[in-house]
C-alpha cells in the first residue's frame, strides 16, 4: 500500500478563535488582503483585530462563484498594494478563490498556464504567499484542501488549480461563525460536507488515514446536519457540522471523490447554482447508481461492502444494507428541501453535453465503478 497526506500547517479549532488571528498574522507579514464574500461587514470583527494587532489591511470582495477574473483582479490589488499576507474569510467560493490569489502573486504568468482541463495544468513554482483560511460556512473543506476550484467563463466549466502549495499556512475553524448561515445554506453546504466525506470513504484513493477521517465526519453529520437545518444556534450540531466539514476536506484532499463532484464542475461552470445545492441534489441518485453497478459488475468489491458500513454509520442500525443508506439519505434530503436541477436552469437538451463534461473531470476518475454513458444520462434524468 502507497499514500501520501498533506494538510494545511496549522488549524485552530473552537468556539470564538477567529479572535486570535489578528496576533497570528502579525507573525506572517505587515499588510493583509483581506477577502470577502459580498457582505464584507461581517469580516469587520476580523478587520479591526487586524489593526489592532499593527497590520495594514486592503479588502477585496469576491461576489460568487469565484471566477478566472476574480483571481487575477486579486492579485493584482495584491501586488499594487504590497499585501504579503493573504487573509480569506467567507464559504468555500471564498477561500478557494484566496488560495489561487495568494498564488498567482508570486507566480507569474497567465492564470490558464496553471489550470486543470482548460489550461497548461503547468506546477506552481513559487511559493505563494502566506495564506489564512477562515471559513464562515460547514461544507465544502476548502480551508484544507490543496487546490482552488474556478470557474472558467469562456469554457463554461469548473476546474482546478493544483498544488500542495496552495495548503493555507495557517486554518481558523470558528463554529460561532456559522450560526448566521440561513436553513437553506445550511442543508446545501452540509450535504456538500456529506457527499465528500462518503464520495471518498469509497474512492479509489482512499487510504487508512482518510477512512478514520470519514467515518469520523459521516457519523457527526448524519446526527447533527438537520439539527442545526432546523435550530441554527444548536451549539452542539454546529459544532459537529463544523468538524465534518474540516474532516471532508481533509479526506478529499488526500483519496478522490466521485461521480457527483465529477457532474458538479460542468454543471457548476455552465449554471449559476450553488456547488453545494447541486451536490446535495445528486448524492442519493448516484449512491444508488454506484450501488446498482457494483452489484452487478463485482459484488464482492470493497467499494460495496462501504457502501453497507456507512448505511450502519448513518442509521444506527448495524444491520442495514446499502440500498437502506440510499434511502435514508434520500429522505433526509427531502426533509432538507432539496431543489431539483430543472430549478437551477438544467433541461433534458442539455443532458449530453453535461455528461461529456463530466466524464472529462478529476473527480469522476476517483468513482469506485466506471459508470457507463447510459448510467451517467439516467442520474442527470433523476436529478431534474
Amino acid at each position: 500500500m502507497n499514500f501520501e497526506f498533506a494538510t494545511a500547517t496549522r488549524i485552530i479549532f473552537g468556539q470564538g478563535r477567529v479572535r486570535e488571528a489578528g496576533q497570528i498574522a502579525r507573525q506572517m507579514g505587515k499588510h493583509a488582503l483581506v477577502i470577502t464574500g459580498s457582505h464584507v461587514e461581517r469580516a469587520a470583527g476580523l478587520i479591526k483585530g487586524l489593526k489592532d494587532s499593527g497590520l495594514q489591511v486592503t479588502t477585496f470582495q469576491a461576489r460568487g462563484e469565484p471566477t478566472t477574473d476574480i483571481a487575477v483582479e486579486g492579485s493584482r490589488l495584491a501586488r499594487l498594494k504590497g499585501c504579503d499576507v493573504v487573509i480569506g474569510m467567507g464559504g468555500g467560493s471564498v477561500i478557494d478563490a484566496g488560495k489561487a490569489i495568494a498564488a498567482l502573486v508570486t507566480n507569474h504568468g497567465n492564470i490558464f498556464d496553471f489550470l486543470e482541463v482548460v489550461g497548461k495544468g503547468q506546477a506552481i513554482r513559487r511559493k505563494p504567499l502566506a495564506y489564512i483560511a477562515i471559513p464562515t460556512t460547514a461544507g465544502t473543506g476548502a480551508e484544507v484542501t490543496k487546490n482552488a476550484v474556478l470557474v472558467s467563463r469562456e469554457h463554461r466549466v469548473k476546474v482546478s488549480m493544483r498544488s500542495a502549495m496552495l495548503l493555507p499556512r495557517l486554518v481558523i475553524v470558528d463554529p460561532e461563525l456559522t450560526y448566521s448561515m440561513p436553513p437553506h445554506v445550511t442543508a446545501s453546504t452540509g450535504l456538500d460536507a456529506f457527499t465528500q466525506l462518503i464520495e471518498a470513504y469509497v474512492s479509489v484513493g482512499a487510504n487508512p488515514i482518510t477512512d478514520g477521517l470519514c467515518k469520523e465526519g459521516i457519523v457527526r453529520a448524519a446526527r447533527s446536519l438537520e439539527i442545526a437545518y432546523r435550530d441554527a444556534n444548536n451549539a452542539s450540531a454546529r459544532e459537529d457540522m463544523a468538524i465534518a466539514s474540516l474532516l471532508s476536506g481533509m479526506a478529499l484532499a488526500n483519496a478522490k471523490l466521485g461521480a457527483v463532484h465529477g457532474f458538479a464542475a460542468p454543471l457548476g461552470g455552465r449554471f449559476k447554482a450553488p456547488h453545494g445545492a447541486i451536490c446535495a441534489r445528486l448524492l442519493p441518485i448516484v449512491m444508488e447508481t454506484n450501488v446498482r453497478a457494483l452489484e452487478d459488475r463485482d459484488a464482492k468489491a470493497v467499494a460495496l461492502k462501504r457502501h453497507d458500513e456507512i448505511a450502519r454509520m448513518i442509521t444506527g442500525d448495524q444491520h442495514a444494507t446499502a440500498m437502506e443508506g440510499v434511502e435514508w439519505v434520500r429522505a433526509l434530503c427531502e426533509r432538507l428541501n432539496v431543489r431539483p436541477l430543472s430549478d437551477m436552469g438544467l433541461t433534458r437538451e442539455d443532458i449530453p453535453g453535461i455528461v461529456e463534461g463530466a466524464k472529462k473531470a478529476s473527480s469522476m476518475k476517483g468513482n469506485p465503478v466506471k459508470l457507463t454513458d447510459e448510467e451517467l444520462t439516467g442520474i442527470l434524468e433523476q436529478a431534474l
